[in-house]
């Protein structure tokens, strides 16, 4: 029984790297926990030649159907900017888009970036953006955010996950149930963003129920939300916004992903052994920890521990890695793909910026300027 919990707790956790090489210390851990996936960050991308050697040594060690996630929106939020060709925001393309009349560039969008995420060799990039562009969070998101209303929203978002789709990576819709009236940054501390039921049903999660059957994954973010029946829990914890309003209202099939369990956001309101364990009860699938091996093995003992306490929890737990195992395979079938040629990359590189010029020459005089990257 204690290998099983050992196997189903791991299966639950997308963990974070040190560096641009696996040290020691993190293969032994990896073997360990055997997690569903990694993550990498600036920090651990080089090159693709490197970042995909890293990729296939740390999947190697984890989970079967493993996640290799990358955070590419374009803009503010690209990883690869740097070890590829900067991509335009979200914002950017879907301005163009409606300043051209052409539906199109959001869905090259998507196959562009996705072509970039595969040509490091990672199979999922945690992309689209869905909170709405309000006032309120105009200094925190910036242009991560395409439009102030739901459907601007969906329209780009439909069109960015058929381009990844059709190169066969994995996107995410973020943030659950939304961050557009935020006014703080979840990395630092628990916004509490004051919108009543009505108002987050009606405008925060239409994204969401118009694309439930489109979106591999949701992430679900660390705000909370007084004025709802969430309280000042934040949703990354909260029985309420998963299991009741996105399962069980929108009717969401897919894999429910919580943003780094490591932020201000969700430990400054509890540790992460009662993150972890709080996630897991209100039908969390898969929890990103994203920096330190001490908060990840901190998060995988508990689960273990609470499940060898608790019999309830125990079945709970079983039952979530079984579930989410055939979701796994379904979307992260398949190791690090083939790699590019020289020519290919180049070629590759030459797209993205033809494409960023395209789209900087379609804004309007009044359009956003990019700030600095994230």
């Amino acid at each position: 029984m204690s290998a099983s919990l050992r196997q189903a707790a791991g299966s639950l956790l997308v963990v974070g790297l040190e560096g641009t090489q696996l040290t020691g210390l993190e293969r032994a851990w990896l073997k360990l926990v055997q997690p569903a996936g990694v993550i990498l960050f600036r920090r651990n991308i080089e090159d693709a030649k490197q970042t995909r050697a890293l990729l296939s040594a740390a999947t190697d060690l984890c989970a079967t159907h493993a996640l290799r996630c990358v955070d590419v929106e374009g803009g503010t939020v690209d990883r690869l900017r740097d070890a590829l060709a900067p991509m335009p925001s979200a914002q950017a393309v879907a301005m163009g888009a409606r300043q051209r009349g052409n539906a199109g560039l959001a869905r090259e969008h998507g196959e562009l970036i996705a072509r970039g995420v595969k040509a490091f060799g990672f199979n999922t990039t945690l992309a689209p953006v869905l909170d709405l562009a309000l006032p309120a969070s105009a200094e925190v998101m910036g242009t991560r955010v395409v439009a102030a209303m739901a459907d601007g929203v969906v329209e780009y978002a439909r069109s960015f996950l058929a381009g990844l789709k059709v190169h066969g990576v994995t996107g995410a819709g973020k943030h659950f149930p939304g961050l557009g009236a935020g006014t703080r940054d979840s990395h630092l501390e628990t916004p509490a963003i004051r919108r009543g039921w009505r108002e987050v049903w009606r405008e925060d999660l239409e994204p969401y129920r118009a694309l439930r059957n489109e979106l591999p994954m949701v992430m679900v973010n660390h705000a909370a939300y007084p004025d709802t029946q969430g309280k000042d829990r934040p949703a990354s914890v909260s029985r309420f916004w998963i299991a009741t309003v996105l399962r069980k209202r929108i009717g969401y099939r897919g894999i429910i992903f919580s943003d780094d369990m490591e932020m201000g956001g969700i430990l400054k309101f509890m540790s992460m052994e009662e993150a972890a364990l709080a996630a897991i009860r209100a039908g969390m699938d898969l929890m990103e920890i994203c920096h330190s091996p001490d908060l990840i093995l901190r998060a995988f003992e508990a689960l273990i521990a609470e499940g060898e306490r608790s019999a309830a929890f125990r079945r709970m737990l079983l039952t979530r890695s079984r579930e989410t195992a055939p979701k796994r395979a379904r979307l992260f079938a398949g190791a690090v793909p083939a790699a590019l040629s020289g020519h290919q990359f180049e070629a590759l590189r030459g797209k993205i910026l033809r494409f960023s010029e395209a789209v900087m020459n379609a804004q309007p005089a009044e359009a956003t300027v990019e700030t600095k990257p994230a």
